[in-house]
């Protein structure tokens, strides 16, 4: 077995849903996995990661509308808003979707489903920088 790591920076424009899949995909191949588990972990209360549909751009806007109506901006009891009325709210979306994933590797990809994705699911609205811990255990 080897355990392979890194961390991933990525530039994120504003709130929504980024395919990050393309970049987890490029450094499996670079570090020539074929079989294994690749663990992801997000280092931050106001992004998380999720899998989801990728080929249909609406299932995307659907989901960060459903989110947008669960966790609305600007409500009277939220008091944590040092950082802008999105404070609470980026917070609160963060808790309830995951900062970690667990995903199998099989015959050097993914074991994703035919419509999933990988993606960060950005709660701020002002653009940031975001951390991803990659960690693949491989079975050689």
């Amino acid at each position: 077995m080897n355990w392979h790591k890194t961390t991933i920076e990525i530039a994120i424009s504003g709130k929504g849903l980024r395919d990050i899949t393309p970049t987890i995909r490029a450094q499996l191949k670079e570090w020539e996995v074929q079989e294994g588990m690749c663990f992801l972990f997000l280092q931050h209360t106001s992004a998380s990661l999720i899998i989801s549909e990728n080929w249909d751009p609406t299932a995307r806007a659907d989901l960060e509308t459903f989110m947008e109506r669960l966790v609305p901006e600007r409500d009277s009891w939220y008091t944590h808003d040092l950082e802008g009325p999105d404070d609470a709210t980026s917070h609160i979306r963060s808790m309830l979707t995951d900062s970690s994933l667990t995903i199998p590797v099989d015959d050097g990809d993914l074991s994703l489903g035919t419509w999933q994705g990988i993606y960060i699911f950005e709660h701020r609205a002002r653009p940031h920088r975001r951390k991803l811990l990659m960690r693949v255990l491989s079975v050689e």
